[in-house]
Parts: structure tokens; C-alpha cells; sequence
């Protein structure tokens, strides 16, 4: 323990440690929002705690609660988080050689894969300090966002209707934040307005939580466009 510690203070600056800093203070508010208006869809405490720490995929638990609450089924609710997921593929190929070899090391460190370890191992190229941001970030934003789910999930229990507060409102807020700063690549923006215009051509007509699948056909416009680039540079 002394040594991991030790390793982190020699790689990891004072700027990264305050971004970092920053970053799980917001993972516990997030935490909060999550825990509490799930439970004010009507789930058991249990289970936005039970699902944090096995599932920890902030997006997926979001999208997941979210379609439930809005009537979707579980199992279409599940297949839209695994879609969530599968960017989770080039992430684990983008930083295998930092997790480490031993199998307990691979498992740990592969559940600790989310958007902001992945961004912050490869934002820089010195291999140490990737392989610490890499543990610190991934150790830190699990315990801060478990942390804040229980909290929120306490809390929603205690208030009841957190739905009359606005909480909820945090669900496309926080999905909206996640997808922004990809719109600023036009194709991108065209794939996402052609899945909104589609979601929402399907709502009167679909069961809840289908016509957000049929918006991955949006994706097919951005292959097209990127097929084309390459083609044609």
C-alpha cells in the first residue's frame, strides 16, 4: 500500500490531483441524483446501490433507470445500457498494457473502466503517469459515485416524490453533458439529429424504450459520411 502510494505521489502533479479532485466531487453529486431519483421511480434502496457496485457505468445506470421509469421493460432497459457500453471495447484495447497482466489486476482494472480513467490514462504519454491517473481516477470515481448514490438513494427514500423537486431533470441533463462535446464534429451531429428525428417519429407508435434503440440507426449516417472520408480524403 505504502508503495501505490508512493508511486502515485512521484506521477501524479498538483494540477491533475486538483482536476481529479474536482472530478469526484462531481461523481458524488451526480451519485446523489442518481440514488435519489431512483428511488423515486419506486425501486428498493438495494438496488441502485447493488447496481452501482457491480454494474458501475454511469450512463448505462442512468439510461437503464431512466427507460424503467418511463415504462420501458427491463430487458429492453438492459440491451440499450449494453449498447451504452460497447465503447468499452477500444477503451480496453486503448489501455490494456496499463491495467497490468495478472488476472486480479485485469479484473479490477477492467471494472474500473469508465469515460473519465480512460480520458485521463491518455492524456498524456509518459506510461507512469498514465498507469497512475489511469488507478487513481478509476479507484476514486467509484468511490465517490457509490458514495453519492447511497446517499441520494437514503435521501429519496426520506423525501419520497423527488420527482417534485425537478431531481429528475438530471437524467437528460447529465446524458445531454456526456454527448456534447461530440457534436462538434459535424457528421456526428447530423447521425445524432437524424436518431433524435427518428426517436421521436416512433414514440406514439412503439412500446417506451424501443424508439431510443431505433435512434442507433442515426449511426448508420455517421459510418456512411467516415466510409466516404476515407475514400475519398
Amino acid at each position: 500500500m505504502r508503495s501505490f502510494y508512493r508511486t502515485l505521489r512521484a506521477n501524479l502533479d498538483a494540477t491533475t490531483v486538483r482536476d481529479i479532485s474536482l472530478l469526484l466531487a462531481a461523481a458524488v453529486l451526480d451519485g446523489i441524483s442518481f440514488g435519489a431519483v431512483a428511488v423515486g421511480y419506486g425501486l428498493p434502496v438495494w438496488v441502485p446501490v447493488v447496481m452501482t457496485l457491480l454494474v458501475f457505468a454511469g450512463g448505462s445506470q442512468l439510461l437503464l433507470v431512466g427507460l424503467v421509469g418511463a415504462g420501458a421493460s427491463p430487458a429492453m432497459a438492459v440491451a440499450a445500457g449494453l449498447l451504452v457500453n460497447l465503447r468499452h471495447l477500444p477503451f480496453g484495447l486503448a489501455v490494456s498494457d496499463l491495467i497490468g497482466k495478472r488476472l486480479a489486476a485485469r479484473l479490477v482494472g477492467t471494472h474500473l473502466m469508465v469515460d473519465e480513467s480512460v480520458a485521463f490514462a491518455l492524456a498524456t504519454e509518459d506510461r507512469n503517469k498514465a498507469r497512475a491517473s489511469y488507478w487513481t481516477v478509476g479507484v476514486g470515481m467509484f468511490f465517490a459515485w457509490t458514495l453519492g448514490v447511497v446517499i441520494g438513494a437514503l435521501a429519496g427514500r426520506a423525501v419520497g416524490d423527488v420527482r417534485a423537486f425537478g431531481v429528475d431533470a438530471a437524467f437528460p441533463a447529465v446524458l445531454f453533458a456526456l454527448v456534447l462535446p461530440a457534436l462538434k464534429d459535424r457528421n456526428t451531429l447530423a447521425a445524432v439529429l437524424l436518431g433524435c428525428a427518428l426517436a421521436l417519429a416512433m414514440t406514439t407508435v412503439l412500446p417506451a424504450g424501443v424508439p431510443v434503440l431505433v435512434a442507433l440507426l442515426g449511426l448508420v449516417v455517421l459510418a456512411v459520411r467516415r466510409s466516404e472520408r476515407a475514400v475519398c480524403p
